[in-house]
């Protein structure tokens, strides 16, 4: 069957399927290998590697962005099926949302086994019919455009509560004093603390919502719904309000939301300790809990690694950096020596010694222990730059001032 294109259908009862199976089984040069009961079941039989397409109703119950990224991660080319006549309006459309380039009509199933068995071009719609919306292409480029939105900064580091949150939660309200458009998003996977800190008190989860948003194709159209707007230049995409529910946010939702928010502005975003890479995830449709933190660093211009400085907390700083070695290539990463005190001891020089051992870095920023600061901003529900001049806000606005200095 090496000529031959093997074919993974899913109908979901819809009244084309009959024909479907009809002109595919006439077709010398395809073998449909399964008839699957849902999208689910087709995901689950797109990680055996056999099938090269995968027939499938536009309104199939959890058809998705990440579902569609999966069948492309297995090799199988995705074909939809949409409503045709003269009703047909936006099948096409959201079939392009969410990364679908050919699509046939139910009145036009001749053309499906021609649709299965070419390979992918970027071309999107086979014999689209007369007076129909024009095709469209593939998704653009990731990346900002030259000279127009911002850049993604990632807070990261190792376990220990070394204070991810609060610096991610300053940063950004540092960038944003300076009448930068700012967009704070909490994608920690193990439960998001950006809104409690802040006193937000939001029964809807920004980042669940994107996450939906994502799946159906409009989060583009539906961007600003998802935020939740601080003051004029800075709003919060709130976490999760559960750890448990990280299996909400397919693989590459986050990354989307990612790449639509530096567009509009400078992205600080908050994630999770742990960069483990979850085995079993390669073997069903869900990815492993620490995706988001993955992904995130992934879509970064600039990872910013935050550790404490205790000895606990720079032994741990020191194995994370060998750890995000492999994950941030070339990347410029910074890294943040919290709560920083002299009754430990140590001065900036010799902890530099400790931590540039361990890797090269960008930059070594060093952040006092204000606590005075922080449980003012904590119990005020507010950021650092609200409560007034600190020593913490101070060294806050020296390291936004190199990660997003202000244009001449």
């Amino acid at each position: 069957m090496a000529d031959r294109s093997l074919v993974l259908i899913v109908a979901s009862g819809a009244a084309w399927e009959t024909g479907a199976l009809r002109v595919l089984g006439e077709h010398p040069g395809v073998v449909v290998l399964k008839r699957c009961v849902d999208v689910d079941d087709l995901l689950a039989a797109a990680t055996a590697g056999q099938a090269d397409a995968a027939v499938l109703g536009i309104d199939a119950p959890g058809l998705d962005r990440a579902a569609v990224d999966h069948l492309r991660k297995h090799g199988i080319r995705p074909v939809a099926i949409a409503a045709g006549g003269p009703t047909l309006d936006g099948g096409r459309l959201r079939a392009a949302r969410i990364g679908i380039h050919r699509v046939v009509t139910d009145d036009d199933l001749e053309a499906l086994p021609e649709a299965v068995t070419t390979p992918e071009t970027p071309a999107t719609v086979v014999r689209p019919l007369p007076d129909g919306p024009p095709p469209v292409g593939p998704p653009p480029e990731h990346g900002p455009v030259a000279g127009q939105g911002g850049r993604v900064t990632v807070v990261w580091g190792p376990a220990g509560a070394p204070g991810r949150t609060t610096v991610a939660i300053g940063l950004a309200a540092e960038i944003a004093h300076r009448q930068r458009r700012t967009i704070l998003v909490d994608a920690d996977p193990y439960g998001g603390a950006v809104a409690q800190q802040l006193g937000i008190l939001d029964e809807v989860s920004g980042l669940l919502a994107a996450a939906r948003l994502a799946g159906s194709g409009q989060l583009a159209d539906r961007l600003s719904s998802v935020q939740r707007g601080l003051d004029r230049h800075l709003s919060v995409v709130t976490g999760l309000p559960r750890g448990d529910r990280w299996v909400e946010v397919r693989a590459g939702a986050l990354e989307h939301l990612l790449e639509l928010a530096r567009e509009q502005g400078e992205v600080v975003v908050d994630t999770g300790f742990c960069v483990e890479d979850d085995p079993g995830s390669d073997y069903g449709s869900r990815p492993g809990r620490n995706h988001l933190t993955l992904e995130a660093l992934e879509v970064a211009d600039e990872v910013l690694v935050v550790g404490s400085a205790d000895p606990v907390g720079l032994s741990r700083l020191g194995r994370a950096l060998v750890e995000l070695r492999e994950l941030t290539g070339a990347r410029p990463v910074h890294v943040v020596v919290n709560r920083m005190r002299p009754t430990l001891g140590w001065s900036e020089r010799d902890i530099a010694g400790m931590v540039t051992g361990f890797a090269r870095v960008a930059g070594l920023h060093f952040l006092p222990d204000d606590q005075p600061a922080v449980d003012r901003a904590l119990v005020a529900g507010r950021t650092l730059v609200e409560v007034g001049e600190t020593p913490l806000g101070r060294a806050l606005g020296r390291l936004a001032d190199v990660l997003a200095p202000i244009p001449a």
